[in-house]
């Protein structure tokens, strides 16, 4: 795989095989695209004491939305979802990335799940955590992220459980 740069990038966002929406350009950097925080955002609920984890476990069983902003306590654990809905075509991928600005403030951005599917057609839900010792606030419009593009050998499509999502 190779990742994709901003010129190759903004060729291919002209042909219409990549889409962002909404887009902004200065948010394309060398090799990557700063992605924003919306304004919605899941955190758990204490109406469990504890999760059984399943094929069938789903995430909304287990918190409430919020909307933003929002403060995010020393070692909390939310859910957030980007502003932008990413569409790739079925020969590209993407791998999210926490930008290390934030990192350096101690906040993860996605816990395990970075990898972007090709074909995928959805808002991104960001798994965010506070390893700090301090309280932040999250903003929504914030660039919280980058996108990196790669190009796949061969053509897939993602067809699985969150390949329409527009919330977290």
């Amino acid at each position: 795989m190779s990742v994709l740069t901003k010129n190759e990038i903004l060729k291919r966002l002209k042909k219409g095989e990549i889409k962002i929406e909404p887009l902004n350009e200065k948010n394309i950097g060398p090799g990557s695209i700063d992605l924003t925080l919306d304004n919605e955002f899941r955190m758990f609920n204490n109406k469990n004491k504890k999760i059984i984890l399943d094929e069938k476990t789903d995430y909304k069983d287990y918190t409430e939305i919020k909307k933003g902003p929002v403060v995010l306590n020393p070692g909390e654990f939310i859910l957030g979802i980007t502003k932008e809905k990413i569409k790739l075509p079925p020969n590209l991928c993407g791998m999210l990335s926490g930008r290390s600005r934030f990192a350096r403030m101690g906040i993860i951005v996605h816990a395990t799940a970075s990898f972007i599917q090709p074909g995928i057609n959805n808002k991104q839900v960001l798994e965010i955590y506070n390893l700090s010792k301090k309280k932040i606030v999250l903003n929504p419009g914030l660039k919280i992220c980058q996108l990196s593009i790669l190009k796949c050998e061969g053509k897939a499509l993602y067809k699985g459980r969150f390949a329409k999502q527009t919330n977290v």
